[in-house]
């Protein structure tokens, strides 16, 4: 068994996939684990095959980032949070550049940055017990992991904003609906699913896929990714200023205590409930 809470796999269909594998922990992003997803994709974009599956191990997508260390650090916190974010940032900014077809496939819990990583994919599948949940607004922080790049050009900036701001609970079915993902599928089906989409793009005309995956990106007004790349980077900065203040560290403590209260036990922010995750 793998101690890695990343995994690269390279299947003989041509599909690359990247594995968030930690999942005791819900797939939480702390800087192990962000460090982790940079070195991976990275990896992945050196030689990305025909198509990149993304998807987790265990009941969880990913819960975001872990609470319990973004409290413990006194005035080195911002410093902290900064470096979790550049580093899961060097993640997605990868990913958003791969030439090839990424397919995304979410299950579970999908919540703070775990939002941002399903996201980034080109064609995104969904459990449609799955829950989507930004919830950084609810322990005083901001988006990261582009989140507030990704959601305004998905589902419109009415939408993104309600989103963010109340920290509104999404299901797979909701998700499809309203444009975050490409469909949803049955939970027991959703791996398959997702493997054969990754299969059928990796088998198709791989200069044809990765021109239209050009034009998208042109289309969009971010052909070099540079935007991204500028946005990330203020989504860095906004979250690590506010992460050492007096309100979000009162409002991650708060939660991590009503959470220990509930039993959820370990005191991170919750691998069981998209409701816990910053």
């Amino acid at each position: 068994m793998s101690t890695q809470p990343v995994l690269v796999v390279r299947h003989p269909d041509g599909v690359v996939e990247l594995r968030l594998d930690d999942p005791g922990r819900g797939n939480a992003l702390d800087l192990r684990t962000a460090e982790a997803l940079r070195d991976a994709t990275a990896l992945v974009a050196s030689d990305p095959g025909g198509a990149v599956l993304l998807r987790s191990a265990g009941g969880t997508f990913c819960v975001g980032g872990d609470l319990r260390a973004f409290t413990s650090r006194g005035e080195e916190t911002g410093v902290h949070v900064r470096a979790v974010a550049t580093a899961a940032h060097a993640a997605i900014q990868a990913l958003y550049e791969v030439p090839v077809p990424v397919v995304t496939a979410v299950r579970g819990a999908a919540a703070g940055g775990g939002i941002g990583l399903a996201l980034v994919g080109d064609v995104v599948l969904a459990a449609r017990s799955a829950r989507f949940r930004l919830a950084y607004t609810a322990v005083g922080l901001t988006p990261d992991c582009g989140a507030s790049w990704f959601l305004p050009r998905l589902v419109g900036p009415r939408l993104a904003a309600d989103l963010i701001l109340t920290n509104r609970v999404l299901t797979g079915d909701d998700a499809e609906r309203f444009g975050l993902v490409s469909r949803s599928v049955d939970e027991d089906a959703l791996d398959e699913a997702a493997h054969r989409t990754a299969a059928e793009l990796a088998a198709g005309p791989g200069e044809a896929l990765r021109a239209a995956k050009r034009l998208l990106r042109d289309g969009g007004g971010d052909g070099g990714g540079g935007g991204l790349r500028r946005h990330l980077a203020e989504e860095a900065r906004s979250i690590a200023a506010l992460a050492g203040g007096f309100e979000a560290q009162a409002r991650m403590a708060s939660f991590l205590s009503a959470r220990g209260r509930a039993g959820a036990g370990d005191g991170r922010a919750g691998a069981r409930d998209p409701e816990s995750v910053s």
